[in-house]
């Protein structure tokens, strides 16, 4: 059984950690609020843009549209976008999204398809360099944006479409983390290059009949882009909400978890406590009898 000198320490120690877990929930409690109603206002233009997008689709004669439109013949070259956060201490939020992700692609590798990685967030190519860090390319850090804005997304957009014009890849998937609740967050995996995903319906989703200026592929050629843009925006907006939520849930439970050690560690402190008084209390009643 441990000293009183080490259990009264243990009980400090834990009583710092307890403060401090309680602070970081209550932080990111406070930044929740904030990052959930970005996120969720950005989704009716996210399915606005893919409707328009899928709408004139539908239009479009295939055997002239751009390969960022319907692909490539070869498709050998994926490239992984991986968005995670840049900070732990947040549960399974980077972990359900690095897990999905290493689920493609070893699938992409047993099909004999070459793999290529770029990170957004530390996190991810913390998660996956042990196993594929031949694969990755390029990391982007997070924490140094003072807000998540659609420049930031412009600029990862930006490397992934000069990357595809280049010849770098055939097809780009990003994974995120969909916003559901402080307490649930779901892994995502969307493709965003090109359009049109293999045996995809490209039948009209909208009744109405529009009159195009100028010809359909042109319209396409500036909206994939954005799209693209938008995509990945959304995706750091859900994930900034998620990792909020996840870590307020995550420090909530390690906050009850400290209160329960420390009542375990108190009552074993107050055991050993009452042991030592009764072994003095003996000693001395012995004493005084053998006199």
């Amino acid at each position: 059984m441990a000293n009183l000198k080490e259990l009264r320490d243990r009980i400090n120690s834990v009583q710092s950690t307890k403060k401090i877990t309680s602070a970081m929930k209550l932080v990111a409690g406070a930044r929740l609020k904030k990052a959930q109603t970005e996120a969720e206002s950005s989704r009716p233009y996210v399915n606005k843009m893919q409707t328009i997008i899928d709408n004139v689709t539908s239009n479009v004669n295939m055997e002239n549209a751009p390969a960022i439109i319907k692909g490539k013949e070869n498709n050998k070259n994926h490239l992984i976008i991986i968005m995670t956060s840049d900070r732990g201490l947040c549960g399974g939020f980077n972990t359900a999204i690095t897990k999905l992700a290493k689920n493609k692609i070893k699938n992409l590798l047993n099909s004999n398809k070459i793999v290529k990685i770029l990170c957004v967030g530390k996190k991810g190519q913390d998660h996956l360099k042990r196993e594929f860090n031949d694969l990755i390319i390029d990391s982007i850090p997070i924490s140094g944006q003072k807000k998540i804005d659609y420049e930031f997304a412009a600029k990862i957009s930006n490397k992934i479409l000069l990357m595809y014009e280049n010849e770098e890849f055939d097809i780009a998937h990003i994974f995120f983390s969909l916003f559901k609740s402080a307490i649930k967050q779901e892994a995502q995996l969307k493709q965003i290059i090109p359009v049109l995903e293999d045996g995809q319906d490209i039948s009209k989703k909208d009744d109405a009949i529009y009159d195009y200026e100028p010809e359909e592929e042109e319209v396409l050629k500036n909206l994939v882009p954005q799209n693209v843009a938008i995509q990945i925006f959304s995706g750091l907006l859900e994930n900034a909400a998620g990792e909020q939520g996840a870590r307020m849930t995550a420090m909530d439970n390690a906050t009850r978890n400290a209160g329960e050690l420390i009542d375990s560690l108190t009552l074993n402190y107050n055991r050993s406590r009452q042991a030592q008084i009764t072994k003095e209390l003996i000693e001395v009643i012995s004493g005084a009898e053998a006199v």
